[in-house]
């Protein structure tokens, strides 16, 4: 069964953008999908990139517009500025490590669709995902015990930071990417179908 690594951030909108299409594509590959939240903010600088708070006006005039584009055309609704953006991604990382992990103990829960409820409770709910109660509601909506937003919190840091070190020793450099067992590596939401095309053979 192939693994397909996924990085991403919990305040990434062109994670937020994708959808559930990762989860489409392990499907018709019969593949499973490693989770593996970081902190982008610190892996920018350690592979080349500029935190979007650094960037020249015309670079952020363009994210504005790409965004909004983009959300129109795979029908998600996006508040391109939205409220509790920039937040601390650490606390929601920490839900889904700890969601994965019970998931992988036996528990029920959908570790995809909490990763979606999280990204669309930023993107467009326009809620700050650092905050306990809607991590909490996020669980809960997902299939998962609200209480895993207070367990496993030394695990989860430590699995996060490790996930950081991990994206930059592979040749992650921003959000979504995935790699597949062959170390194939696609970047962004519009390589899903390269991604796709990959599993298959055809590429």
């Amino acid at each position: 069964m192939p693994k397909i690594d996924y990085f991403f951030s919990t305040l990434s909108p062109y994670a937020y953008l994708a959808g559930d299409g990762l989860e489409r594509i392990a499907a018709r590959h019969d593949a499973t999908i490693v989770y593996k939240p970081l902190d982008l903010a610190q892996l920018f600088p350690r592979t080349g990139g500029t935190p979007v708070g650094d960037r020249h006006p015309a670079r952020l005039e363009y994210r504005a517009q790409d965004l909004a584009r983009s959300a129109r055309k795979v029908g998600l609704p996006l508040a391109v500025a939205p409220a509790h953006w920039p937040t601390n991604a650490a606390p929601s990382s920490y839900a889904v490590i700890a969601a994965q992990r019970a998931v992988e103990a036996g528990a029920d829960g959908d570790v995809g669709a909490l990763v979606r409820a999280i990204l669309a409770a930023c993107w467009a709910e326009e809620r700050d995902i650092a905050e306990d109660d809607t991590i909490r509601d996020c669980l809960a909506r997902t299939g998962f015990d609200p209480a895993l937003a207070d367990s496993g919190l030394l695990a989860g840091a430590e699995t996060y930071a490790a996930n950081l070190e991990e994206a930059a020793a592979r040749g992650v450099f921003g959000a979504p990417f995935y790699i597949t067992p062959d170390d194939a590596r696609f970047w962004g939401r519009d390589r899903l179908e390269d991604l796709d095309l990959h599993l298959g053979g055809k590429i």
